[in-house]
């Protein structure tokens, strides 16, 4: 019995190291990234000790500022569309935050949303703007909405585009790709293989049509995960477990702006009532055939409305 137990775990053993020259997958050079991904508007702010964050801050330095935060595992890029059309009447400020995009990883390796709180009031501070419509999709508006919490008096207005935030919705569905990084063992794996296949179906799992999921948006969230440190920054925040919920109202009236996919399967459109109930005069759009990047996948649609809502703030300059 026990020489079966050596030789199988001897099989065992072979076929994860198999497994990993098969499908190991290395980092991405750093250079290659800031050239491929960066643009003209990138820039790098030093943050002393803890990191140097890629942020980009466009428009009329006296128009009225919007910040916005994207979501896990995402980068500054996935609100490209909507800062194109803002940014002619607004300052339109957006970050990778630590672990993401072209920042990369945090030296402190912790990846709470309070160290993300932190984050965007630093680089805000920074930046010298003190009052600005803050928003922010998937895990980027559950900072935003901690951040109000927070700072209710520097945020102008709040926008939560498919937010985390409602503890434990029902029939939320998330992609492989999620769920394999909260095993622990395989989780580990992640950080040194990460298939293209995967990042694909995962990206597909967000779009409710994804024949809008183009190869170069694959190869933009595949080689960014990649960035150096991203993929361990993400094993230390899935390991770190859930954010406390923030169930409170807001302690400041925040003019609030709730969207959502109808057909969003990693955060369900239910969590936009529950929102709704913390914000009772929030204005909510619910989006049908769309998932959970509204403003990747219908752009003009939700821009359109955004717009709309904005036009109803005063001001902030």
């Amino acid at each position: 019995m026990l020489r079966f137990l050596k030789w199988a775990f001897g099989l065992l053993l072979l076929a994860l190291v198999g497994l990993g020259i098969a499908y190991w997958t290395p980092d991405t050079d750093k250079t290659a990234m800031r050239a491929k991904y960066g643009s003209p508007a990138s820039k790098y702010l030093n943050m002393g000790d803890a990191f140097v964050v890629h942020y980009r801050d466009e428009g009329p330095r006296d128009a009225p500022a919007i910040v916005l935060i994207h979501g896990s595992n995402s980068f500054l890029q996935t609100w490209d569309d909507w800062t194109g059309a803002l940014i002619s009447n607004y300052r339109v400020i957006r970050l990778d935050l630590p672990g993401h995009g072209l920042t990369g990883d945090y030296r402190t390796r912790s990846y709470t949303r309070s160290d993300y709180v932190d984050v965007v009031d630093a680089v805000t501070k920074k930046l010298r703007v003190s009052r600005f419509v803050l928003g922010g999709n998937s895990m980027g508006g559950g900072v935003a909405w901690a951040y109000a919490h927070e700072y209710p008096f520097k945020v102008t207005g709040l926008v939560l585009v498919d937010a985390t935030g409602e503890p434990e919705p029902k029939n939320s569905s998330p992609p492989l790709i999620f769920r394999l990084a909260r095993v622990p063992g395989i989780g580990d794996m992640m950080a040194y293989i990460t298939p293209r296949s995967l990042i694909a179906d995962g990206l597909r799992a967000s779009f409710a049509d994804p024949s809008k999921v183009t190869d170069a948006k694959i190869d933009r969230y595949w080689e960014l995960l990649r960035y150096p440190g991203n993929r361990l920054a993400t094993l230390y925040r899935f390991s770190a477990g859930r954010d406390a919920p923030i169930t409170t109202p807001l302690p400041h009236p925040v003019p609030t702006l709730v969207m959502w996919g109808a057909e969003d399967k990693l955060i369900p459109v239910t969590s936009a009532a529950w929102f709704k109930q913390k914000v009772p005069d929030a204005q909510v759009v619910i989006y049908p055939n769309v998932g959970h990047l509204p403003m990747e996948e219908i752009p003009d649609r939700s821009m359109t409305d955004l717009k709309l809502w904005l036009a109803k703030i005063p001001p902030a300059r």
